[in-house]
């Protein structure tokens, strides 16, 4: 069965840091691209950051580069992504997903994705 759990959500103020993880079991990790996405109420679901757990190339969007770091792990079969001097409007649920199209954050192509985790940032 193919999982992907995410976990690392919770409140942090305005400028703190949090990490996010994304454990995945049921397929062979290294054929996949995985990717963070999140989702704020009212909007559609955006692609932050994506890493192939081939080679560890990383991808990130405009919104999140400079603050994120997506990186893997794959003798646990695991990526995170550190978030860094967080803004409220990175309030959103945050969902990992898996990709054999490395490269891209369109949700479409991807094909398992995590229940997701709660990332709150107060002002």
């Amino acid at each position: 069965e193919v999982q992907l759990v995410e976990s690392g959500g919770g409140l942090v103020r305005a400028g703190g840091s949090m990490r996010l993880s994304c454990a995945a079991s049921g397929f062979t990790f290294d054929d996949y691209a995985i990717g963070w996405f999140r989702q704020a109420p009212g909007k559609e679901r955006e692609g932050v950051s994506c890493i192939s757990t081939s080679d560890g190339s990383t991808y990130y969007a405009d919104s999140v580069k400079g603050r994120f770091t997506i990186s893997s792990d794959n003798a646990k079969n695991t990526v995170y992504l550190q978030m860094n001097s967080l803004k409220p409007e990175d309030t959103a649920v945050y969902y990992c997903g898996a990709t054999t199209m490395w490269g891209n954050l369109h949700t479409q192509d991807y094909d398992y994705w995590g229940q997701g985790t709660q990332v709150t940032v107060s002002s």
